[in-house]
C-alpha cells in the first residue's frame, strides 16, 4: 500500500477547511442535595429566576429560589434519578408555553409539552408561564354576582364573578369543601 502525500496533503485541507472554530460557553452548576422535587445547586451565578435548566437523564428543572450562593430549583420529573454531584445546565430560556388556536382541546403538561399522544403543538405562539397579573385599572370590572350557595356568605359577603377573594380559616373549617361547592 503506498501512501500518496497528495492524498493526505488533500485530507489534511478538507479537515482544516472543515473545522469549526466557534466555542460554545455553557454555564454549568453542580447539585449540592436533591430530594421531594427540589435541587440546590451551587455554581449558576447568572441563572434568572423562572429559567428552565438541564438535569441528568434528560430531566429539565425550573429555577425558582434565587440565593447568594446557590439556587433552589424544582424538578420537573423523577427526581429520585436526581444525585448530589450530577451537573446542571443553564438553558438560557424563561418557562414559556404555547398558546393559541393549536393548543384548544390539547393536554399538556407544566412545560407545554403534549402528553394526549396527538403529536407535537403546532404554533409558534408562547407565553412565558410567569406572567404579571394586570393592573386593576386594566381588569374588566365585575358586573355579575357569584352564588356561593351557601345562605351565610351569599347574605353577608357579596362575592362577584371574576373578583379575586381571599379566604383565611383554621385546619379542617371547610374552606376548600366551600370553594369546591361554589366551584361545581
Amino acid at each position: 500500500m503506498e501512501i500518496k502525500a497528495e492524498e493526505i496533503s488533500s485530507i489534511i485541507r478538507q479537515e482544516i477547511n472543515g473545522f469549526d472554530t466557534r466555542m460554545e460557553v455553557d454555564e454549568t452548576g453542580t447539585v449540592l442535595s436533591a430530594g421531594d422535587g427540589i435541587a440546590r445547586v451551587y455554581g449558576l451565578q447568572k441563572v434568572m429566576a423562572g429559567e428552565l435548566v438541564e438535569l441528568p437523564h434528560g430531566i429539565m428543572g425550573l429555577v425558582l429560589n434565587l440565593e447568594e450562593d446557590n439556587v433552589g430549583i424544582a424538578i420537573m420529573g423523577h427526581y429520585e434519578k436526581i444525585r448530589e454531584g450530577d451537573p446542571v445546565k443553564r438553558t438560557g430560556r424563561i418557562a414559556s408555553v404555547p398558546v393559541g388556536e393549536a393548543t384548544v382541546g390539547r393536554v399538556l403538561d407544566a412545560l407545554g409539552n403534549p402528553i394526549d399522544g396527538k403529536g407535537p403543538v403546532q404554533t409558534d405562539e408562547t407565553r412565558v408561564i410567569e406572567l404579571k397579573a394586570p393592573g386593576i385599572v386594566k381588569r374588566q370590572p365585575v358586573r355579575e354576582p357569584l352564588q356561593t350557595g351557601i345562605v351565610a356568605i351569599d347574605a353577608m359577603i357579596p362575592i362577584g364573578r371574576g373578583q379575586r377573594e381571599l379566604i383565611i380559616g383554621d385546619r379542617g373549617t371547610g374552606k376548600t369543601a366551600i370553594i369546591v361547592d361554589t366551584i361545581i
